[in-house]
């Protein structure tokens, strides 16, 4: 078996594989030259909680009966038929890494970002630019999920409180010099439909000098509303959460940085001059009974200089994979990948945000492997010696594959000579790790060059 992807979705996937009564070989594919996905590259490095969940992922793969094969792009390095060639199956296990679409008139502007390219920035990504411009001083988020908080809460805090995280050092440099004042973060619906987590909602109210924001205007909860707020316990604390803040006096708020939480605004329009960014336009809504809102035509004009849509995650085409454009996934049925006439492909399967889409978290992951590797299962059964399609059977024999198309293929004790490695940059500030950025140092660490 070859799983393609070694973020979480893909680690429960083989985990949950080696498990079966299969008598299964497993390698694990990863495109970067370190493994773990969203958990690395997209969790906030201030998050060291969620993070905590790679010390789970890392003890599957410590264990020795998975292999680790990083630093190996589908599409370039290999394809489909090379996988055949070596595999009776593969999972892809992709993610979703790109923003989702925001069609509103000046989304184009200079001054306009994705959330994800931010996240993938902060974090340390291998594969995005190192530089970013922070030169707004009041900037506008959008967006009503823990994505769109974690960019606020990013933009706002002071670099210094992130000095004990994993944060890269020029990351670390440009939030120092960041003129940032002021973050407005709008939501389309209200407070009792806003997707944010409790605890991360909880937390942005204790960044140091840093205010929170709300405003008695834009709190309004309909029948759909107080449905939600007693059938959901998150809900509830989220409403309070946020009803609590309505209670401060504006003369509490002497912090030097704001993060202002604007509901009922939807963002109809980026407003630009000579091609930049320099305001947000959004138009009034009401809820109509159900949860969901109408336009009422009331417009208000945001002053900004930069503007974040955090709308959600959107999946990337692979190559010899059908794609599913509008969603965003490979189309499959319950993980089996079907073609454009909705005839399975066997023994090519998918699970996680390819499969279903960038929702849930990351507890869904698992329970959404196990429908996969399930189904997998009964094709082999169903099959019998009929599945086992592999023509090169030695497991070295894909290692000697991609030696020959000059792929510097990392083992997992290359991610263990780059993790002590990580670890060892930290140590001497009292930090857990500070992340190594460069692929080409990240490489060259792993593979004992340095």
């Amino acid at each position: 078996m070859a799983v393609v992807g070694a973020g979480p979705a893909g680690i429960y996937a083989a985990d949950i594989l080696s498990k079966t009564d299969l008598d299964v070989s497993i390698d694990l594919f990863e495109r970067l030259p370190a493994p773990f996905g969203l958990v690395r590259y997209g969790v906030a490095p201030d998050h060291p909680r969620i993070k905590q969940i790679i010390v789970a992922l890392q003890k599957v793969l410590e264990r020795g009966d998975i292999r680790l094969l990083a630093n190996v792009d589908y599409g370039t390095d290999l394809k489909l038929d090379d996988l055949r060639q070596f595999y009776d199956a593969v999972i892809f296990s992709t993610g979703s890494i790109r923003d989702a679409a925001l069609p509103v008139p000046g989304i184009d502007l200079e001054g306009s970002y994705g959330a994800a390219d931010f996240v993938s920035w902060y974090d340390g990504h291998p594969d995005v630019p190192r530089t970013w411009p922070l030169t707004a001083q009041h900037v506008a988020v959008l967006g009503a999920g823990n994505v769109a908080l974690d960019v606020a809460r990013i933009l706002a805090k002071h670099a210094d409180d992130l000095l004990p995280t994993e944060v890269p050092a020029n990351v670390y440099d440009l939030l120092k010099a960041s003129p940032v004042t002021d973050v407005h973060l709008f939501a389309r619906r209200g407070p009792a439909q806003v997707k944010f987590s409790p605890l991360e909602l909880r937390e942005l109210g204790h960044v140091p000098d840093v205010d929170v924001i709300v405003y008695p205007e834009d709190f309004d909860f309909d029948e759909g509303s107080m449905a939600a707020i007693h059938s959901s316990n998150q809900t509830k604390q989220v409403v309070k959460t946020l009803t609590d803040w309505t209670l401060k006096e504006p003369e509490e708020n002497t912090a030097s940085r704001r993060i202002h939480l604007h509901f009922l605004h939807k963002p109809v329009e980026i407003l630009g001059e000579d091609g930049h960014v320099v305001g947000v336009r959004t138009e009034r809504t009401a809820l109509n009974g159900d949860g969901n809102v109408t336009g009422t035509g009331q417009t208000h004009d945001w002053p900004v200089q930069a503007v974040y849509r955090a709308v959600g995650y959107f999946g990337s085409p692979l190559v010899d994979i059908p794609f599913d454009d509008v969603a965003g996934v490979i189309p499959n049925r319950e993980g089996r990948v079907v073609d454009v006439d909705g005839d399975q492909l066997p023994g090519v399967y998918a699970t996680g945000w390819i499969k279903r889409g960038p929702v849930g978290l990351i507890g869904h992951t698992k329970s959404d492997a196990s429908e996969t590797i399930r189904h997998l299962g009964e094709d082999v059964a169903a099959a019998g010696e009929a599945f086992y399609t592999a023509t090169d059977r030695d497991p070295e024999a894909v290692t000697e594959f991609l030696r020959g198309r000059g792929v510097d293929v990392i083992s997992w004790q290359g991610w263990e000579l780059l993790d002590a490695y990580e670890r060892s940059l930290g140590e001497p500030h009292g930090r857990e790790r500070v992340k190594l950025v460069p692929r080409d140092e990240m490489v060259s660490i792993s593979l004992g060059r340095s």
